[in-house]
């Protein structure tokens, strides 16, 4: 039914009341839209990951067929990703819209059947729906209380009560959308499992955040803002809920029965930082009626440094210092000293170690390091306004220094920044968030929706033309493939031989191009390539001397067989028709001189060059072997005059190589390092996807990132972060460039997370010293 809920009734009514059957409450019309805003920005999370989840076990496949199923799942989501997002959408708003349209008892067209009450299902069936009761047990597990109280908030406004399982956002509702959403894709039993998968990562784990936003909307709305937490309920795992400028008391309560663990990790930091201090950091040196700030005037102070940054990017930020200054100011003011208190102290330090790993991070340019440098007093604010900052790997600010960090990885120092785009759309999303972020922290889940945005476009970009790329290469491959196929061919018949000049150029210069066509086209096996290798063997054999008679009525048999196939090969090949005149004229020169040198009187038929596709009785005429020049007819009079001059004989004493692309990679090496090599067992370890930086004669560095693998021809083939093809290697070029080490593997991991592990790594290594 058409969702009709922005039609304003004239009839008043309470502020809260339930709408009337049929109809959606239009604080219900915002929750939808919120949530599929984020749905739809997660969704498209997936789908950018989808790609290289895919291409990465495709690389990995132990069969071809294995492989050619991963690719064609590639293909078939990229073609269908927008009607997958379009159908997951609109069964989220049928959802909704369906709300009010069941009577209790009776579930709406949305509701699926629970998988523990399916006893006769398929193999397939069964395992599909084991992966989604486990996605949708790990929610309810997490973010069970979270759910009720959604589910609570939505009965309140409708005037026909669900259930949680009924709930358009509830986890099993949500994933039966998306299973039916794919249905128009025929995918295998495991790609389906692959895909279950990636929407567990990017969809369903992002569920409590979902939550939390559309709770803390509700509660903005007055709808159910006292509902209390039963000391009953089950204690979820999901983060503070923030309010416009507050934590609410709804948050407040859930941060009160929140999972142990996330107070556990900043007090195992906090009470790793307490025993160092006077030991590797200083004492502080606090006056004895030292007053300490609270939060909010911490962050009024971090507020006006942050407004106050230098215009120009550095990466030399002495927080400490700066914030120490405004301290003293404030207490000559007051006449009071005053000091961070201990907790925010400790904040402080922390993020200032996790900023000092970053800056020394060589994964990231030193021209991006002075711009991601300008985000530290944000991200500090962010810290201090929720301490479960450190452990929460879902919390909008660190995603977005991972997704800013992701996206640098393949920027180099020499792209213009004034002309590069990732550059500007990093700066605009810093200056945004020095500008607007006060203390909402909302403002980072829009930044990060924008630059995921921005990004997920580039990545398109560069994965179609990586795409191309790829296709190129292993069109190469294939291309090369038959060279050496077609030379060995022709070196098994021409090598050690002598041979007609002109019969060896015919073969070299011309029937290898028809070898190669039929080999791309149809492969080895196929019939078309053993006739073109027949007719090859054809022509060998016409040329030659034979004497008996048999072999003289087999040459009167095939020749005019053989000149219609070469014309045909020629004709398919695209040769040249000059070129291709030319040859005819000079072999049917050495068919004639092959007749005449017969000493019986015997009846040759010699096919003419004008047109071999006429009647062979028209251009057949009679040579007796003591015949002269005058006696034979018009029609081979100038080959018989061709005749008179012997054929240039060539022995083939070189093999044969046929002319190809030269590989961008030149080197010769003198040297060949042995198998179990560490540099050769470095080169061996990469995969698809590894970014690398390449240390060029010059000094100057290339990022770049390995797009391909071409096992027949074992070469690398590299990328710049447009999907451009910008170097190829071979293995061991690869592998002396690692034992010179002139090249640096870069590390691809979420930058904040390698940040925090080696803070932690390092606090607990000085702890133990």
């Amino acid at each position: 039914m058409k969702n009709d809920a922005n039609i304003v009734p004239f009839a008043s009514q309470s502020k809260h009341s339930s709408a009337p059957s049929g109809k959606l409450p239009a604080v219900l019309v915002s929750t939808r839209d919120k949530a599929a805003t984020l749905l739809r920005s997660y969704i498209q999370e997936l789908f950018a990951n989808a790609d290289d989840a895919l291409f990465e076990m495709a690389d990995r496949a132990t069969s071809n067929n294995e492989q050619n199923s991963l690719f064609e799942a590639m293909r078939d989501l990229r073609l269908k990703r927008k009607n997958i997002e379009r159908s997951f959408l609109q069964q989220l708003f049928e959802s909704f819209a369906d709300l009010n349209q069941y009577q209790i008892g009776q579930p709406p067209s949305l509701q699926t059947p629970s998988f523990e009450s399916l006893s006769l299902v398929q193999n397939d069936e069964l395992e599909e729906s084991v992966a989604i009761d486990s996605m949708v047990a790990k929610v309810k597990r997490r973010d069970e209380l979270a759910l009720q109280q959604l589910s609570a908030r939505f009965n309140h406004v409708l005037s026909r009560k669900m259930t949680e399982d009924n709930n358009p956002l509830s986890p099993n509702v949500l994933s039966a959308n998306f299973i039916k959403s794919c249905n128009s894709i025929n995918f295998s039993i495991n790609i389906k499992l692959i895909i279950l998968k990636l929407f567990e990562k990017h969809v369903i784990s992002q569920l409590d955040s979902l939550y939390q936003d559309v709770n803390t909307l509700l509660i903005d709305a007055d709808i159910l803002p006292s509902l209390k937490i039963s000391s009953a309920q089950k204690k979820p795992s999901s983060s503070a809920i923030y309010s416009h400028n507050q934590v609410s008391d709804h948050a407040a309560a859930i941060a009160e029965i929140r999972s142990d663990e996330l107070h556990i990790a900043f007090s195992e930091l906090q009470e790793m930082l307490s025993q160092l201090r006077g030991n590797v950091f200083p004492d502080r040196q606090v006056p004895a009626d030292a007053v300490p700030i609270s939060s909010n005037d911490l962050m009024r102070l971090l507020s006006h440094m942050q407004q106050h940054l230098p215009s120009q990017p550095t990466q030399d930020q002495d927080l400490r210092k700066q914030l120490d200054q405004l301290l003293i100011r404030a207490g000559s003011h007051s006449q009071e000293a005053r000091v961070v208190g201990q907790v925010d102290d400790d904040v402080i330090n922390l993020v200032a170690m996790l900023f000092e790993f970053i800056l020394d991070d060589r994964n990231i340019p030193d021209s991006l390091k002075a711009l991601i440098a300008r985000l530290q007093i944000p991200l500090l604010k962010a810290a201090v306004l929720d301490k479960t900052f450190f452990n929460r790997g879902n919390h909008p600010a660190r995603r977005l220094l991972n997704e800013i960090a992701s996206a640098a990885l393949g920027w180099s120092e020499h792209d213009s920044e004034r002309r590069d785009s990732l550059y500007q759309k990093i700066e605009n999303i810093v200056q945004r968030t020095l500008t607007e972020f006060t203390d909402d922290p909302n403002i980072f889940n829009e930044l990060l929706v924008d630059f995921i945005a921005f990004t997920g476009n580039e990545r398109r970009r560069s994965e179609l033309l990586e795409q191309r790329t790829r296709d190129a290469e292993e069109g190469r491959a294939r291309a090369e493939a038959a060279r050496e196929h077609v030379e060995q061919e022709l070196n098994t018949r021409l090598l050690g031989r002598t041979l007609p000049e002109v019969v060896v150029q015919l073969l070299q210069d011309a029937w290898s191009k028809v070898l190669l066509l039929s080999y791309l086209k149809s492969g080895n096996d196929s019939s078309e390539w053993r006739d073109n290798l027949a007719t090859m063997d054809d022509l060998i054999w016409s040329i030659e001397p034979h004497d008996d008679a048999e072999a003289r009525l087999k040459l009167l048999q095939i020749v005019p067989l053989l000149l219609r196939q070469l014309r045909t090969g020629f004709s398919n090949a695209a040769i040249d028709p000059f070129v291709a005149s030319h040859f005819f004229s000079r072999l049917e020169a050495l068919h004639v001189q092959a007749f005449q040198r017969y000493k019986k009187k015997t009846a040759i038929a010699v096919t003419s060059s004008e047109d071999l596709s006429e009647n062979t009785a028209e251009s057949i005429a009679v040579v007796p072997a003591d015949i002269t020049l005058n006696e034979l007819p018009e029609e081979l009079h100038q080959a018989a005059l061709q005749q008179q001059e012997p054929a240039v004989m060539v022995e083939v004493q070189e093999e044969i190589i046929l002319h190809h692309a030269e590989s961008t990679d030149n080197a010769t090496h003198k040297v060949v390092l042995s198998d179990d090599d560490p540099a050769l067992l470095q080169v061996d370890s990469l995969y698809t996807g590894s970014w690398i930086e390449f240390i060029q004669d010059d000094q100057r560095k290339l990022r770049c990132k390995l797009a391909a693998i071409i096992k027949p021809t074992g070469r690398y083939i590299f990328v710049n972060r447009s999907g451009v093809k910008v170097l190829e290697k071979n293995r061991m070029s690869l592998a002396i460039e690692f034992k010179n080490n002139a090249i640096t593997l870069l590390d691809n991991a979420l930058l904040f997370d390698r940040a925090l592990e080696s803070v932690i790594g390092n606090l607990r290594r000085l702890k133990n010293n």
